[in-house]
């Protein structure tokens, strides 16, 4: 593990993989950390790419930043770290949350994309109702701590059959959620219930963009990814089954499977 300061903020990360391999930017969502993409990590190193994984600030071990982190914070710290690591460009994924400061990456960093990975996760602008939600958790957390939301929804998190299938996976991802500081939690809860929309951004992306959805996503179903699918005609759209919000730790194998299969064929070029 290794560390930077972007702003004011301590931001932790690791760098796998060879120095001079294509590099790959992973970003994880709400309430997790970088080890969400150890299959990822694993799969993609081993097949000669640069892999870097931040802890977003807030999360991990990454420092707090009280009050309110827009998604254009995380991704100027995105920034920030090519910066610091001497990259001009990369390729930049998401999961969730992490979908979307991919998104906000795209619209404030474009000339430094190489290729976009949108796993389960949405381009509209947040709603009214989700503004209201998103605030109150993040009063609820900072009253409460992460226990009790963290048993709320790990079967959302992860589909309801893996919970049981899988308690490997869903004992890191339960371990990720309670781990995880309610007062880093609420300030992106808050920053992205002020989300912009990014389906324009996306109407505009020339670059590859592989996007890729558990089939049974409770919180960004297939329907979501399909539309993005239709902003952006080049695409590459995918679609794991036997999983729901997460299919980077749910079916690691098939989600690998896709993302190799799209750096080798739409980004490097080779068949």
């Amino acid at each position: 593990m290794s560390h930077f300061v972007s702003g004011d903020c301590t931001v932790h990360y690791d760098d796998r993989g060879p120095s001079d391999g294509l590099p790959v930017v992973l970003v994880h969502g709400h309430p997790f950390n970088r080890t969400l993409w150890t299959p990822s990590v694993e799969a993609l190193t081993a097949a000669g790419y640069r892999v870097i994984t931040p802890d977003l600030r807030g999360y991990g071990d990454s420092d707090v930043t009280p009050g309110k982190v827009f998604l254009s914070g995380f991704a100027d710290d995105l920034a920030a770290l090519l910066d610091h690591l001497g990259v001009e460009r990369a390729v930049v994924g998401g999961v969730s949350m992490g979908g979307q400061i991919t998104m906000e990456f795209q619209r404030s960093h474009p000339r430094r994309v190489l290729a976009l990975v949108l796993s389960d996760t949405s381009a509209p602008a947040e709603t009214a109702e989700g503004r209201a939600f998103r605030n109150a958790l993040a009063d609820r957390l900072l009253a409460e701590g992460m226990d009790g939301y963290a048993a709320e929804v790990i079967d959302k998190m992860l589909a309801p059959y893996n919970v049981t299938a899988l308690p490997e996976v869903a004992a890191h991802v339960l371990g990720m959620m309670r781990s995880t500081d309610p007062e880093g939690a609420a300030a992106a809860l808050r920053g992205r219930a002020e989300r912009p929309d990014y389906r324009e951004t996306l109407a505009g992306v020339e670059a590859p963009v592989l996007i890729v959805v558990g089939a049974d996503d409770f919180y960004t179903p297939v329907s979501s990814a399909e539309d993005m699918r239709r902003l952006v005609p080049h695409a590459t759209l995918a679609v794991i089954d036997r999983a729901g919000h997460l299919p980077g730790v749910e079916q690691p194998g098939r989600f690998n499977a896709v993302l190799l299969d799209f750096l080798r064929t739409r980004v490097t070029g080779r068949a």
